[in-house]
């Protein structure tokens, strides 16, 4: 009854994991709706909000949902917030953060950043002799570490380092941005649900004395 008319084909599926169906402006503008409405006290969901934002700054892909939550969790932030402020984190913007925390790091670490790196290259390279050496476990294969050695010093180490800086920074704006944001729009909306039940009390009032006259 509530299943898809047309099934969503994997291509489909993959495309609206890069690019959500009415993009990611429409994305961005659920997701701060749903942050704004949470019924929680706002700093706590600010907190939150910086749990989320600074994950993204983290390389441990395909986990930042548990780390926010973690950390969220540490700050005594809402946890709801935490996830879905790892939004922040999206193909629009892992470019820009990755080539941020990698140059930082690798200013702190004193080591040189390459500005031609493929790092997606990197990436796929470590996560290939990872899955190479679990299979070489259960076979005669010999293990190789070599793409994975040189993916941790040249990027996993210099990213975890080097985003932590930005990461708190960024975070650190969402929170300030955030909690007068949603501290307004739960005052206004406060302020809606009184005048409300306030109009709401009066006409029944009204109606009480129009059928008290009746009699």
């Amino acid at each position: 009854m509530f299943k898809r008319r047309t099934p969503k084909s994997w291509a489909l599926w993959l495309w609206h994991l890069i690019w959500p169906q009415g993009g990611w402006g429409r994305a961005f503008g659920y997701v701060k709706h749903r942050v704004r409405r949470l019924p929680d006290d706002p700093h706590r969901i600010a907190r939150g909000v910086f749990a989320g934002v600074f994950t993204t700054f983290t390389p441990f892909y395909g986990f930042h949902f548990f780390i926010a939550a973690g950390l969220g969790k540490v700050m005594r932030g809402n946890i709801l917030a935490a996830l879905m402020a790892t939004f922040f984190g999206n193909p629009l913007t892992y470019l820009p953060i990755g080539v941020v925390s990698l140059k930082t790091g690798h200013f702190l670490l004193g080591t040189e950043f390459e500005e031609n790196m493929n790092i997606a290259r990197r990436f796929a390279g470590a996560w290939r002799d990872l899955k190479d050496n679990f299979w070489a476990m259960f076979t005669d294969d010999v293990a190789h570490w070599d793409r994975l050695a040189g993916f941790y010093d040249e990027v996993f180490f210099p990213y975890m380092i080097g985003g932590l800086i930005p990461g708190v920074i960024a975070g650190t704006i969402a929170y300030y941005v955030s909690a007068p944001l949603i501290a307004a729009y739960q005052n206004r909306r406060k302020g809606r649900i009184k005048a409300k039940l306030e109009e709401i009390r009066q006409r029944k009032a009204a109606k009480n004395a129009e059928d008290g006259r009746a009699q």
